[in-house]
């Protein structure tokens, strides 16, 4: 077993990054749109945390439980069966973390196209910032974990000087009419795409010193960290701007920082949301290699994919650049991250229901979860609950995402034949 490398600052560090993408910058003109009424805006924002925070700590008693790398891969292989967990790996390394690298370094490249020459395609752009964010991941855990602290210290601190800019600006609104229930769903849903990333660092568990304690307090560090960013940005965008000026549109982030500072902020702020993209891209490929490595160490991937001992999964980190290159080049990542998105979704809540089953099995005292039944059991209603909804709203998302599985699901058949 390799050195754990990875302390608490790391581990931490790698969930609020995986955290924190273009959603709270541009989500909430939307949600205004239809809710109608920025206090019911923040608590869908409220509410997102709150579950985020109910899988942090679902996830930390399964994480003392199996402190190793690989995720869901592990959970649901030890929990429930290996075809679960294998179900879980293949989603993971399709399109889990190499989408929403290859959707963010996109992202990146519209952010940054003003201050770039004209022949620099997005494309071309993101194409760089992929490759730039991977190469320190193949130089060492050590040198990845550096860059990753320093890279969140900077966008934390950066957010807060922007909150503290933005406080003696606010307006404080009257509070609009209740909000429609579908409404109240669907904006749910959305929200928890912004807080997805949570459980990053159980992807790269194996890699954490003193893991029974690091890895359940980094995603709930992070976890109640970004929920406070994110209310307090959303604080800063909905009360400085008139509702009839956020409603629908998608720059809100930049809106505010126009009213508050002028076009020297806004061009400042559209300079962070790139920041924070390029941030994100480089804990997709921390975390997604460790997954892909883990799986062929298990036989379920080809040999060449494995790690070394001690050293970076390198073979897994090219791959996954691989299919995000792929991606910004041939395919439009948005449209993946929609049934993406449901599969996850689904992928943690079984994750979940696998903690139950371990709790059941081995007992309260091998596997103490703090708030048991009622932390586990209102996660899994709030995500069963949007899941469901999803499915019901998008039907074609769900068939998608089942083909993507029953392919998996051939695969994994065939490769047990395959293993000795």
């Amino acid at each position: 077993m390799s050195a754990r490398r990875l302390g608490l600052g790391s581990g931490t560090a790698l969930v609020v990054a995986a955290m924190i993408g273009t959603g709270v910058f541009t989500t909430s003109g939307f949600l205004l749109e239809s809710l109608h009424s920025p206090w019911a805006v923040l608590a869908v924002w409220a509410v997102g945390g709150l579950v985020a925070t109910l899988g942090a700590v679902s996830y930390g008693a399964l994480a003392r439980r199996i402190p190793e790398s690989g995720g869901e891969y592990v959970f649901l292989s030890r929990t429930i069966h290996p075809a679960a967990g294998y179900l879980a790996g293949w989603v993971t390394l399709l399109f889990g973390l190499a989408s929403p690298a290859a959707a963010a370094a996109l992202g990146f490249a519209h952010y940054v196209a003003p201050w770039l020459p004209e022949f620099l395609s997005p494309p071309m752009v993101a194409t760089v910032v992929l490759v730039v964010a991977a190469l320190p991941h193949a130089g060492g855990m050590e040198r990845a974990a550096l860059v990753q602290r320093l890279a969140v210290a900077v966008e934390v601190v950066l957010i807060v000087a922007f909150l503290i800019g933005g406080a003696g600006h606010l307006h404080l609104p009257a509070a609009g009419p209740a909000p429609a229930a579908g409404a109240l769903a669907t904006s749910l849903i959305f929200v928890s795409y912004a807080y997805s990333g949570w459980n990053t660092v159980v992807y790269v568990g194996g890699e954490v010193a003193d893991p029974t304690r690091n890895l359940p307090r980094a995603m709930l560090i992070g976890a109640l960290g970004v929920t406070a960013l994110y209310l307090a940005l959303n604080a800063i965008f909905l009360f400085t701007v008139p509702v009839s000026q956020l409603a629908g549109r998608m720059e809100v982030g930049r809106i505010a920082a126009q009213a508050i500072g002028g076009r020297v902020l806004a061009e400042a702020v559209s300079g962070l949301i790139a920041f924070v993209l390029a941030t994100f891209v480089s804990s997709m490929m921390m975390a997604g290699p460790h997954v892909t490595a883990r799986m062929a160490a298990d036989g379920y991937l080809p040999a060449l994919l494995r790690a070394a001992p001690g050293r970076p999964p390198r073979a897994a980190l090219w791959l996954q650049l691989l299919l995000s290159v792929a991606l910004v080049w041939f395919q439009k990542p948005d449209a993946i991250l929609q049934y993406v998105g449901f599969t996850l979704g689904l992928s943690t809540a079984v994750t979940v229901i696998g903690l139950i089953l371990l709790r059941r099995r081995e007992g309260a005292a091998a596997v103490p979860v703090w708030g048991w039944p009622w932390v586990p059991a209102l996660f899994l209603v709030f995500v069963i609950g949007s899941t469901g909804f999803a499915m019901a709203q998008r039907p074609l998302v769900s068939v998608a995402a089942a083909l993507v599985l029953g392919l998996g699901l051939l695969v994994f058949r065939w490769s047990r034949k395959k293993s000795p």
